[in-house]
C-alpha cells in the first residue's frame, strides 16, 4: 500500500511549470524534512497536496492510502486526514477559535462516521490541549488569527493540528518568524502526535526547526525537483555550507 507516494510529478500555476518530474515516498510514522532555497517550489508542492485549485498538474500522481487523490477536492483530502499548517495563516474576522476548532473537528468525525462531540466533551478537549500549548482560554474567544502574532497563530495552528489529529501533516516553514518559546510549541505539538500511524513533512529553510523534531529523511530541493536526500545530518550539513557547496559537491 502507498500511504503517500508522488510520481513523476510536474505541476505549476498558470503557463509556468514550477514542480518538474517530483517524486517523494513517506511511509507511515515517519518524518521527513524538505530544505530548499527560496523560489524552488516547496511551497507549490504543499498547495497541490492539498488541492488548491490554483495549481494544476500536467503529468504524475499523488497517493495517499493507496489511493489517487488528485481528483479529489481540498475538504475530500481534509477528511482523508491530510492536514496543512501554513506559514502565513489567514485571518477569519467573526469566528472565533473556539468556533471554528467546534466545526473543523466536527466536520473530519463526520467524514470519519464517528457521532460530533458534545459541547462539554469538545470544551474539554480544547481547553486540554489549549493549555499544554500555552493558549489562553482569552484567546480561544477572539476571532481566529484577528490581531494575533505570528507566533500566537502558529500555536493556534498546531491546536487545530492536535484537535484533528490527521493521519499525514504538512508544516509549511510553521517555524518562520517564530522566537524559541513559540519554535518548542510548535515542535511539541508535532511530538505529541508522532506515531507508527502518522506522518508527518516538514518544509523549512533552516535546521533549527529539526533540533527539536528529529526527521527519519532529509531532502533537499531545488528547481522543483528533489535534487538530495540522507538522514538528519544532511540539515546540518546544508546549515554549514549552504546550497551551492552542497549541491555542487
Amino acid at each position: 500500500m502507498a500511504w503517500f507516494k508522488i510520481t513523476n510529478l510536474d505541476a505549476g500555476t498558470g503557463d509556468k511549470q514550477i514542480l518538474s518530474d517530483f517524486n517523494l515516498e513517506i511511509k507511515p510514522g515517519e518524518v521527513h524534512a524538505i530544505m530548499g532555497p527560496n523560489g524552488t517550489g516547496k511551497s507549490t508542492l504543499t498547495n497541490v497536496i492539498c488541492g488548491n485549485p490554483k495549481y494544476t498538474v500536467s503529468k504524475g500522481n499523488i497517493e495517499f492510502k493507496d489511493k489517487d487523490i488528485l481528483s479529489l477536492p481540498p475538504e475530500e483530502r481534509a477528511g482523508m486526514g491530510i492536514f496543512l499548517g501554513f506559514q502565513n495563516p489567514i485571518d477569519i474576522p467573526g469566528v472565533s477559535v473556539m468556533t471554528f476548532l467546534k466545526y473543523a473537528t466536527n466536520a473530519q468525525r463526520a467524514f470519519k462516521g464517528l457521532e460530533p462531540l458534545d459541547a462539554p466533551s469538545l470544551l474539554k478537549k480544547v481547553k486540554l490541549r489549549a493549555q499544554a500549548l500555552g493558549i489562553s482560554d482569552a484567546m480561544l474567544k477572539r476571532y481566529l488569527n484577528v490581531g494575533f502574532s505570528g507566533g500566537e497563530k502558529k500555536r493556534i495552528e498546531t491546536l487545530q493540528m492536535t484537535m484533528l489529529e490527521p493521519d499525514f501533516a504538512i508544516l509549511d516553514e510553521m517555524d518562520s518568524g517564530l522566537d524559541i518559546d513559540a519554535l518548542k510549541v510548535v515542535a511539541e505539538g508535532v511530538n505529541v502526535l508522532k506515531s507508527p500511524e502518522r506522518s508527518f513533512l516538514l518544509i523549512t529553510h533552516y535546521d533549527r526547526l529539526l533540533t527539536y523534531i528529529e526527521p527519519d529523511v532529509v531532502h533537499i530541493m531545488v528547481a522543483g525537483k528533489i535534487v538530495r536526500s540522507g538522514d538528519k545530518s544532511l540539515a546540518k550539513e546544508l546549515e554549514e555550507k549552504g546550497y551551492a557547496e552542497l549541491i555542487n559537491a
